[in-house]
């Protein structure tokens, strides 16, 4: 292993903060799949895709959208959407950055008619001062039973 790879108990290694590549948080949600948390390159971090899910028990923050046999359920884009930036949070704090160097927001709905309301509330509780420039779109279906994913580009 070199010099620049910080490794935890788990065994889970990422790139510490000079370097460009891919970085996996050790307090972030889980992945569900084969990507880390963000990417630096250069002077901007590319965070991928995160949902709502709590790092501690991945657990969908705010219920899941439908249950293991495709059946609708009840959830609260709210709490979805606060568990979504507080992910987002956790992982640019653990790589050295924070939410007010966020420049670029692409945001994910699953029913842009029911949930932009809500979803837009609690996203301007934390980044109607900062302004990134923003894009949200309407999707058919994310990779688990969420609501909201955001993917968002940050400065160092």
């Amino acid at each position: 292993m070199n010099d620049n790879n910080q490794t935890d108990d788990k065994g889970i290694i990422g790139e510490l903060f000079h370097d460009d590549g891919p970085f996996i948080a050790t307090k972030g949600p889980s992945a569900v799949g084969a990507y880390p948390h963000l990417y630096k390159s250069g002077d901007l971090i590319f965070v991928s895709g995160i949902g709502p899910r709590s790092p501690l028990t991945n657990e969908i923050i705010g219920g899941a959208i439908r249950d293991k046999d495709g059946n609708s359920l009840e959830y609260d884009i709210r709490e979805q959407t606060r568990s979504v930036i507080e992910n987002i949070s956790i992982i640019l704090e653990e790589y050295g950055s924070n939410l007010s160097k966020v420049v670029d927001v692409y945001s994910m709905l699953i029913d842009m008619e029911r949930d932009f309301e809500g979803y837009n509330e609690i996203y301007s509780e934390y980044f109607s001062k900062i302004m990134p420039s923003r894009t949200t779109c309407s999707v058919l279906a994310l990779p688990t039973p969420i609501a909201v994913e955001l993917k968002v580009i940050a400065k160092i």
